[in-house]
């Protein structure tokens, strides 16, 4: 996990000045992109706050012309800091953000459904039913599909296995990582070859890599194959790393407050922790 301290690290150095705000929670779907007409709106909050009176959890759906110049995920955590959906014991709660004019879109997942919806899950969801939604111009019905899966989910139903375009489409995503994964051997291999040796910090880097794609979202074979390649990688680097382990950047400074609308359909406390997945279409 250390990899993936690293990464995101790297992604929280971004400048704290100039962060978008945060728009007051004040019903289940708020759109600031002006997307959603207003029969789709009225549709889809009925049906997240009846979700919400029956049965406690709470999904909410943020659609917002940009997250600059945060990343989604970082935003991600910046919001539901201030949202805060979800029961405040249960931790419960569930975030579709919706970066337009980036073309992002995140589900952020409260630390209570990390076991009903894994990162894996999450990002099924994204690469099967909101993806090929958005490429359409049909963000409503991507929303819709999402939204009843993530209730499904919660209500401790199974998803359907995967079409065989779906695990195309993932194992182009996975392509897309391979740069960023391969920064994190460099860095990680130097680090533990230095603290350990040669074969014993290969061994840990592949791991390490392995288990960070694993937490990104990846099947057992590319977590696998991953690890593999990353231990034979390093192994194959130059000599021992040297030894300044400390110097990287992170912090999650920055975080800045909304106000809360009327409690038309406000959070109830639950906690986040960087649960969920992220995508693009």
């Amino acid at each position: 996990m250390l990899a993936g301290c690293l990464l995101f690290g790297i992604a929280s150095s971004q400048a704290a000045d100039g962060l978008v705000d945060i728009p007051p929670l004040q019903t289940a779907v708020t759109d600031l992109t002006q997307t959603l007409s207003a029969e789709e709106q009225t549709a889809l909050n009925q049906k997240l706050s009846q979700f919400s009176q029956q049965a406690g959890s709470q999904v909410a759906v943020l659609l917002l012309p940009s997250t600059q110049p945060e990343d989604i995920a970082q935003f991600g955590i910046r919001l539901a800091d201030v949202w805060k959906i979800g029961r405040a014991k249960e931790d419960d709660g569930v975030i579709i953000i919706v970066a337009k004019n980036d073309r992002k879109m995140r589900i952020e997942v409260g630390y209570g459904l990390e076991g009903a919806i894994p990162d894996a899950i999450a990002k099924r969801i994204i690469s099967e039913q909101i993806a090929p939604a958005f490429k359409q111009g049909q963000f409503y019905q991507g929303l819709n599909l999402a939204t009843d899966s993530l209730i499904k989910l919660i209500q401790g139903e199974q998803l359907p296995a995967p079409t065989k375009q779906a695990r195309q489409a993932h194992a182009d995503d996975w392509m897309s990582m391979l740069p960023i994964l391969m920064f994190a051997a460099i860095i990680g291999g130097a680090i533990f070859k230095g603290m350990l040796g040669d074969l014993p910090g290969s061994l840990v880097t592949g791991g390490l890599l392995g288990g960070l794609a694993g937490w990104l979202g990846a099947t057992a074979l590319i977590m696998g194959l991953i690890g593999l390649a990353a231990f034979v990688f390093t192994l194959a680097m130059g000599g021992r790393g040297g030894g300044s382990y400390g110097a990287y950047p992170g912090g999650f400074g920055g975080y800045s407050g909304g106000s809360r609308g009327p409690d038309i359909f406000s959070g109830g406390g639950g906690g986040f922790g960087g649960g969920g997945a992220s995508g693009d279409w």
